[in-house]
């Protein structure tokens, strides 16, 4: 298994935007759009400074840019009372994740997903989820300006792209993103077909281990990751203004 806080450098890699600032230990990250990890604070490191200033910066900083103040909160956060600190600032609880580790066997068939253009490929996963054009922009900016190893699929049926999925690998690791089916393709074994697909990819660029983000309340999808080896090995969560996120 990998060290947890590794784990977490991986997700925070896989994730860059292309801006963001460091403040006191704090990564704020500044990228519009509908993924919540390239648009919050992500508290990292050790903190110097007194919270209430820090938390009242962050927000003066996000609100500079027309974006809410989100807090990612995780069993590494600095400092260890930020949790409760924002709970009582009036920021709310929500979309609990659990991130989820698993090892990668040797593909024993063929992968039935197959690459696509990334700029395609992100023009279809915000179809599947009817995202606005401006969090498309977004999305292709932030994976565009990743120096790590992308691989984007798809699989298509009569009707065109029906279900999608990226794997993202740096060194012996690869985290799997997007995972989208369409509404009406659903029930057909397409997320599975995905997922090996993906695992499939990122053996053949060299990772061993594989890591995903979920949310916790998923069961289908929990359950779906479960039959390919994936455990629970920590939890996150986010903290905003109810209405803002």
């Amino acid at each position: 298994m990998t060290d947890l806080r590794r784990l977490e450098e991986l997700g925070l890699n896989s994730s860059a935007p292309p801006g963001q600032l460091l403040y006191d230990g704090w990564l704020l990250r500044l990228l519009p759009g509908k993924a919540k990890r390239a648009r919050s604070v992500n508290a990292v490191y050790a903190s110097t400074r007194p919270l209430d200033e820090k938390v009242a910066y962050c927000e003066q900083v996000y609100r500079a840019r027309s974006l809410p103040p989100i807090f990612r909160i995780t069993p590494f956060s600095e400092p260890p009372m930020l949790d409760a600190a924002l709970e009582a600032r009036g920021y709310a609880r929500y979309d609990e994740t659990s991130v989820e580790e698993a090892a990668i066997e040797a593909p024993s068939g063929l992968p039935s997903a197959q690459p696509v253009d990334l700029g395609a490929w992100v023009d279809a996963v915000a179809a599947l989820r009817g995202s606005p054009l401006a969090h498309r922009e977004s999305h292709l900016a932030r994976l565009a300006a990743s120096p790590l190893q992308l691989r984007p699929l798809a699989l298509r049926d009569e009707r065109g792209i029906a279900a999608t999925g990226l794997t993202i690998v740096e060194g012996a690791h690869a985290g799997l993103f997007d995972i989208i089916t369409r509404d009406d393709a659903r029930g057909r074994g397409y997320a599975r077909r995905l997922v090996a697909s993906l695992l499939a990819a990122a053996h053949g660029l060299g990772a061993r281990k594989s890591y995903l983000q979920v949310q916790l309340d998923n069961a289908v999808a929990r359950r779906l990751y479960a039959s390919f080896g994936f455990v629970q090995r920590y939890t996150y969560w986010y903290r905003g203004r109810p209405g803002e996120w």
